[in-house]
């Protein structure tokens, strides 16, 4: 039996301008102080170029013992940012966008999807469900904290 594939997406509208979202979400030092009880750690284990969110930045974010890294291998301010995992994950192949544009009212239409390969066959579904629900969250806290300022 074959490995499959999944994706999903998750999109969220904010009152925030797109350049606010995407300083927010590039910057892998500061989730935590966004997206807790999900991100209780966040720093950087590499800064990008050219700026520290940029091409070949990994971000460490998580809660003590379980830490992602996500390579960022996107950068295009303010409009979007992608990523994929670095190291040990539960799934292989993440590919994660996080595509950000303007309402025409001064806000934003964020829309942050992914695709990844399960990494045990029939471990899929439970995956996808997992992963999509904290990008839910973290979407969420994402238009809440830009909202705030």
């Amino acid at each position: 039996m074959a490995n499959r594939t999944y994706s999903f997406e998750v999109r969220r509208r904010s009152t925030a301008p797109p350049w606010k979202l995407f300083e927010l979400e590039t910057d892998g030092a500061n989730w935590s102080r966004w997206a807790r009880p999900l991100v209780m750690h966040s720093s950087w284990e590499r800064r990008g170029e050219p700026e520290d969110g940029g091409i070949g930045a990994i971000r460490k974010v998580g809660a003590w013992p379980l830490f992602m890294r996500e390579q960022t291998t996107g950068y295009e301010p303010p409009d979007r940012h992608v990523y994929t995992f670095a190291g040990a994950a539960p799934v292989r192949d993440y590919h994660a966008e996080v595509l950000l544009s303007p309402d025409g009212s001064g806000g934003t239409l964020l829309c942050w999807r992914a695709t990844f390969t399960e990494a045990v066959p029939g471990s899929g579904p439970l995956a996808k469900l997992v992963l999509h629900a904290a990008v839910r969250f973290l979407a969420t806290r994402l238009v809440a904290a830009a909202e705030r300022g």
